[in-house]
């Protein structure tokens, strides 16, 4: 018997018939595309053309157009590299992790959440052809032998997170296709022209919603969500050996594996709350993305937020009692250094302004929800800066020591990366289904008391 909806979190607000639901969801999709659509594709294709100008020049010149030397010799790009990865933890987290804990609230966010996650891991992987320099050598980062018959270096920090990237993409993707399945065969019966329905009959892959398909569906997709839930650890863990297993000061520390991963979901579920306040609102989704879900995320938030900050308590702790001084002054000039604006904007966005969602009513508030995530963002990116240039820029021999400063080819970069992002999740909310459909009327089906015994099948052509 399911839980009445006075004692359960209530996930659909009105009680909608299965083919409400259908028309809510897919509406948007059938109909002609909105005026905010048109302007956000506008945006992001200045940004990647602007950005693919810049991106051009520094293949065609050299990655010396990024305002690097020999000092720091990582900055800008890895920062954003690192930002990318943390950001598409979150949908896997999402989508994996809580279905494993049978969390029914995340059935109206995983759709958009899984799109996330393969739009901000590809622009991660964009940076990593990107620090290759020469793009036309690409083969090289992956395990097979180059035309000298050399193997890849495979002690290289670019290989690693080549591996990494590309295991994620992949499990990832076949992830969030399995899971759009059921939604894509629900849109070939609703598909009026023919080669609309012959094509969404091959992406469907002939699903019949039978009850063969349910039962073979349901064990498929756990087993992916297990498989899933080991890499949100290890992707990111990969990404901070990087950085661990360095010997500049600041960087050779234990606590950064568990330290990345907490940071990751972090600013990945500021982001889904970024996306998700005004898709609601411009796809009229409130019955299905509730108040209930941000408060949701916005708990996972302050738990990461103080693992975070008990991260940024335990390095600073250490350094201040290492018996190496290089540890400590490293420490030290992160405060009152050049770039100590940055430290402080970091300690403020990821730390302390998040503490502020212990309070239900700034918990339950869209517009504070989406301002805090925004810059929970910022300061997630300033750690990653701060973490990377400001170890790089002071290290143990006064006499090397350089400042950095970004050029316009610099943020052009990371222009065509957010550009790319941007075009990548309008696609996604122009063609696809942000919510899934199939696991809304599960919902639907316990919130009307008629929860069959089984979990599947939920009707087709309704």
């Amino acid at each position: 018997m399911p839980l009445p909806i006075s004692i359960r979190q209530k996930l659909i607000l009105e009680q909608r018939s299965f083919n409400q639901i259908s028309d809510d969801i897919l509406g948007p999709i059938e109909a002609p595309p909105m005026k905010w659509w048109k302007i956000l594709m506008t945006i992001s294709l200045l940004m990647l053309g602007l950005g693919g100008y810049c991106v051009w020049t520094v293949w065609w010149d050299g990655i010396g157009m990024w305002g690097e030397n020999r000092t720091v010799n990582w900055a800008w790009d890895i920062t954003s590299f690192v930002w990318w990865i943390g950001i598409g933890h979150a949908g896997t987290l999402i989508s994996a992790i809580l279905l494993l804990f049978r969390q029914n609230w995340r059935n109206s966010i995983n759709r958009t959440a899984e799109a996330m996650t393969l739009a901000a891991v590809t622009c991660s992987g964009f940076y990593i052809f990107m620090h290759l320099g020469r793009v036309w050598v690409s083969y090289w980062i992956f395990p097979i032998p180059t035309e000298l018959g050399i193997w890849i270096n495979f002690s290289s920090a670019l290989v690693w997170d080549a591996t990494a990237i590309l295991t994620y993409l992949t499990l990832s993707f076949v992830f969030w296709y399995s899971g759009l399945v059921p939604d894509l065969a629900l849109m070939r019966e609703r598909a009026t022209s023919f080669f609309k329905k012959k094509l969404l009959n091959l992406l469907a892959m002939g699903w019949t919603n039978s009850s063969w398909n349910w039962r073979r569906y349901q064990p498929y997709m756990l087993t992916m969500a297990g498989l899933l839930t080991a890499l949100v650890v290890s992707v990111h863990s990969v990404v901070s050996m990087d950085f661990a297993t360095g010997i500049i000061p600041g960087w050779h520390s234990t606590i950064f594996p568990p330290y990345f991963v907490a940071g990751a979901i972090f600013s990945g579920f500021a982001m889904v709350i970024t996306i998700l306040v005004p898709l609601r609102k411009a796809y009229k989704l409130e019955n299905y993305i509730t108040i209930d879900h941000f408060e949701s995320m916005n708990k996972i938030i302050i738990l990461n937020s103080a693992l975070v900050g008990i991260a940024y308590l335990s390095e600073y702790y250490m350094a201040v009692k290492a018996s190496s001084p290089y540890e400590t002054y490293a420490a030290f000039f992160r405060i009152h250094g050049t770039w100590s604006i940055l430290f402080w904007l970091m300690m403020a966005c990821n730390v302390a302004l998040p503490q502020l969602l212990w309070i239900r009513s700034l918990r339950r508030n869209l517009l504070f929800s989406f301002i805090l995530s925004l810059l929970i963002n910022i300061g997630m990116w300033t750690e990653r800066f701060v973490i990377i240039v400001v170890s790089l820029a002071h290290d143990f021999v006064p006499s090397s020591w350089a400042d950095y400063k970004p050029t316009l080819y610099t943020l052009g970069t990371f222009t065509f990366s957010v550009g790319l992002f941007i075009f990548l999740m309008l696609l996604f909310f122009r063609f696809l289904p942000a919510v899934s459909i199939a696991e809304v009327k599960e919902l639907a089906s316990e919130d009307m008391g008629d929860k069959p015994k089984k979990k599947f099948p939920i009707p087709m052509h309704s």
